[in-house]
């Protein structure tokens, strides 16, 4: 029987594999791993309802007594300090008022006054003789149709020369204490765009938004306070972000100084 013959397996030669450079491997540090983090979180909602609440409950806790920095006696000398209030400051308005009401005390004695008297008498508050023919109409509109008297509707009160919603608002939430909506001055427009209360850029808008957002009971009081706040900490340059208490909720872009 013939021997069986050994087999013997071919090994092929395999050709060595290009090496590759293995990279040392990165350390992940707390603060990489926060801004990872951080990408993936969704963002807080600005106008989420607990937030609001805490800005609400803030102001309310600094300005309790705040009210309208205007000087009157009556709804008249609200409305005509409001309606010179466009433009400038309440300040110089307050300057200006006590001659203009001593000369001209109620709408029966301004709807007679000559126009160039009023001009002279509240020149300094800019647009002077746009704001006496105004005040003139003004008077005039109250005695043909509303008795002399201001009134309390929003939709009456649009009807008069110089008034617009803020005036409107001003007159009713604080004089006769009607939320009608909310007023919205420069510091209001300001101060809701950096607490991102609202994306709109006018005073209509702004206020639609502050309708939405906001209870009702506080329209009045949080423009109150609010313009406080615009005044003395959250001003239009160099805000005082250092001694401001929304600045741990506050993300605005142009904040001077910040805890977080």
């Amino acid at each position: 029987m013939p021997a069986a013959r050994s087999l013997k397996k071919t090994t092929a030669k395999k050709t060595p594999r290009a090496t590759v450079p293995v990279r040392a491997a990165q350390k992940t540090t707390p603060a990489k791993a926060a801004r990872k983090t951080a990408k993936k979180r969704p963002a807080a909602d600005p106008t989420d309802p607990q937030r609001v609440q805490t800005i609400l409950d803030r102001l309310a806790q600094h300005y309790p007594n705040a009210v309208c920095a205007l000087h009157h006696k009556n709804a008249w000398e609200l409305m005509v300090a409001t309606i010179l209030s466009a433009q400038c400051t309440d300040v110089r308005v307050n300057m200006v008022t006590p001659a203009l009401f001593k000369r001209f005390p109620t709408p029966q004695a301004m709807a007679k006054a000559p126009q160039a008297e009023v001009e002279e008498l509240i020149r300094t508050t800019g647009f002077f003789r746009n704001k006496a023919k105004n005040i003139i109409g003004a008077a005039q509109r109250l005695i043909a149709e509303f008795g002399g008297k201001v009134p309390q509707t929003m939709e009456e009160l649009l009807t008069i020369p110089g008034v617009a919603r803020k005036t409107a608002n001003v007159v009713s939430g604080s004089w006769y204490k009607i939320g009608l909506g909310v007023v919205v001055d420069t510091h209001v427009m300001r101060i809701t765009q950096r607490l991102e209360l609202t994306k709109s850029t006018t005073p209509e808008k702004i206020e639609q938004d502050m309708m939405r957002l906001l209870p009702q009971a506080s329209w009045i009081d949080f423009s109150h306070r609010v313009i406080h706040f615009g005044r003395e900490i959250c001003v239009a340059r160099k805000p005082r972000c250092a001694d401001c208490f929304l600045e741990d909720i506050c993300n605005s872009k142009d904040k001077t100084w910040s805890t977080h």
